[in-house]
């Protein structure tokens, strides 16, 4: 890669003014500002460098890139449909189908990706670089912040690995102009940065009773949780075991994170996601309040969250979850709580269809228009003419939010919600927190992976799914509930509904047998009526075009270019 890109991280690394040189011998080093050579020296160092660190994996996110990877992780998967405006451009259609044939002019769909993850990687490997410069008062702390940093490190691969397969291995902060590396090596990184933290944060950094200050933060259960992930995706894809990593390792790990009692699951599913629990009422003066049961951010099943903010303004100040502008209805803020977005990821009606009755997780995972009142809205129809590929479903679990401000006339107007104040823009000011690893996932892994007590772990998760709200503050198993014998295909098939549009659902389909599961992607939802720009159309699939790229994006031809072609570009692209 062209890593004179990464270079520009270091001039915003942590606001640090960090200065240029130059071998002119009238240079000195200044005795104020702080460079990379003269500030790793102390534990707050170290703290603030990591800081850097944390803001460089969001910005994967919040600075804007259209295809950040749960956006795209949805449009590869058999959940959604491209969707986004009718007269846009077909860019979220490239990724759905695999076809550059959908807008040719869509060379370097993932540049941004590109850049702001090995940004993330830059920052992280200068913290790591200068590990034995820092003064470290404990080894307590010393393995913490290292293996956060290396934790995040691991993150940031694991998702360009995914992507790409083959991308560029850096490990330190380098100006060269590097070659991509072999798939094993990069997993062999991946696992190793992964263990050191798991086997080096201590358990007590983070605990979960104090969430509400800790929340985000790395853990050993996260890293361990996110070996058992890497395990099962590398198994399945390349057979064997990923860097010195056992299935024995990686189910300890998850059995570790069981024993532990730091989490736990919510008792009602629609708990964890905000618009799901919420509600807006109207008293017979006018007023209107918020009903919400939500389980809050950081709440006891969340192992692992990317955070956000609603601070971001257009003068380089990022902090949103921009994924979340592109899942929600388009058009305009029609029905509280859900806000306004660009129309991205529509569902096909065969999602909204897989889920059983009396399985709550359908209802509390997508936004069904025409059941909620919305699609018969006046106002709302219009909004349909510039929908691309419409289908009366949008994803409820990352969407925006909306709810009623009071004016100072005392009139009552809907508008964009967040964190308990109306403020911000809807374009980039998303505070919603992207769940990287639920307790859930890591029951359904150990279940996988055959731990003693898989078909309990299997169990629990599905009796939670049909564990309904009797109204006076007690719950029961649906009468629905039919439990299921443990098997491979079983527990595959409880992820897909039980993860439906958190990001999990393509590579989980990319794990199985590659070619099958991914054609079974690409057809599954072909033939289905949509409608866009107000006309009937049929959304078709073509399975040869992922099965020729093995399921893998294209390198961004920008990245080819700087790299004078030591980058090369994936098959089929």
């Amino acid at each position: 890669m062209k890593t004179n890109i990464l270079k520009t991280v270091a001039l915003g690394l942590l606001t640090l003014g960090i200065a240029s040189c130059s071998s002119d011998f009238l240079d000195t080093e200044s005795k104020t500002d702080t460079t990379t050579g003269n500030y790793f020296k102390t534990e707050t160092d170290a703290a603030r460098a990591l800081i850097g660190c944390y803001d460089g994996w969001q910005c994967t996110v919040s600075h804007g890139p259209t295809f950040c990877f749960l956006y795209l992780s949805e449009l590869l998967s058999d959940e959604c449909y491209g969707g986004t405006g009718a007269n846009d451009a077909r860019n979220s259609q490239v990724v759905d189908r695999f076809s550059i044939n959908e807008d040719p002019s869509q060379v370097d769909l993932f540049n941004n990706l590109w850049q702001y993850y090995y940004e993330a990687i830059y920052r992280c490997n200068e913290l790591i670089s200068h590990e034995n410069d820092i003064a470290w008062t404990s080894d307590a702390i010393h393995g913490q912040y290292m293996g956060e940093a290396r934790a995040l490190r691991a993150l940031c691969y694991f998702d360009l690995v995914r992507i790409f397969e083959n991308v560029p291995l850096l490990t330190a902060p380098t100006s060269e102009n590097v070659p991509q590396a072999a798939p094993d090596s990069v997993y062999a990184q991946i696992v190793a940065d992964l263990k050191y933290a798991a086997e080096n944060i201590p358990a007590s950094a983070y605990p979960k009773s104090d969430a509400a200050n800790n929340d985000g933060r790395i853990t050993p259960y996260a890293a361990k949780s996110l070996l058992a992930r890497v395990y099962l995706f590398y198994n399945g894809v390349y057979g064997g075991e990923p860097g010195n990593l056992t299935k024995a390792e990686a189910l300890q790990g998850l059995e570790d994170i069981i024993n532990s009692k730091e989490y736990s699951l919510i008792p009602l599913y629609k708990n964890l996601w905000y618009c799901a629990s919420t509600t807006w009422e109207q008293d017979a003066s006018g007023n209107w309040s918020e009903v919400s049961t939500y389980a809050g951010d950081g709440n006891a099943e969340t192992i692992l969250s990317m955070k956000f903010n609603y601070t971001s303004d257009y003068n380089g100040n990022s902090g949103g979850n921009n994924a979340i502008q592109m899942f929600s209805i388009r058009g305009g803020t029609f029905k509280a709580p859900y806000g306004q977005g660009w129309g991205g990821a529509t569902v096909p009606r065969k999602m909204y269809n897989s889920f059983l009755n009396g399985d709550q997780r359908r209802d509390a995972s997508i936004i069904n228009l025409t059941a909620e009142g919305i699609a018969s809205m006046d106002e709302y129809k219009k909004a349909i003419d510039d929908q691309r590929e419409y289908t009366g479903f949008f994803n409820k679990k990352y969407t925006a939010r909306s709810g009623y401000l009071q004016g100072a006339d005392g009139s009552w107007n809907l508008t964009h919600y967040y964190n308990d104040v109306m403020a911000g823009d809807f374009q980039i000011s998303q505070p919603i927190d992207y769940v990287v690893m639920r307790y859930a996932d890591v029951l359904l892994m150990a279940a996988e992976l055959g731990a003693n007590s898989a078909q309990n772990y299997f169990n629990q998760v599905r009796e939670r799914a049909y564990t309904v709200d009797n109204g006076d503050g007690t719950t029961s198993l649906s009468s629905s509930y039919v439990q299921k014998n443990l098997s491979k295909d079983n527990i595959l098939e409880e992820r897909r509904l039980e993860f439906a549009f958190e990001g999990q659902r393509y590579w989980d389909l990319r794990r199985q047998d590659a070619d099958a599961s991914i054609a079974a992607n690409a057809i599954v939802n072909s033939g289905e009526a949509v409608t866009t720009g107000g006309n009937e159309e049929t959304v078709a699939y073509n399975a040869a075009n992922i099965t020729s790229k093995r399921g893998f994006m294209q390198i961004p031809n920008t990245q080819i270019l700087l790299s004078n072609n030591v980058l090369k570009q994936n098959a089929g692209w």
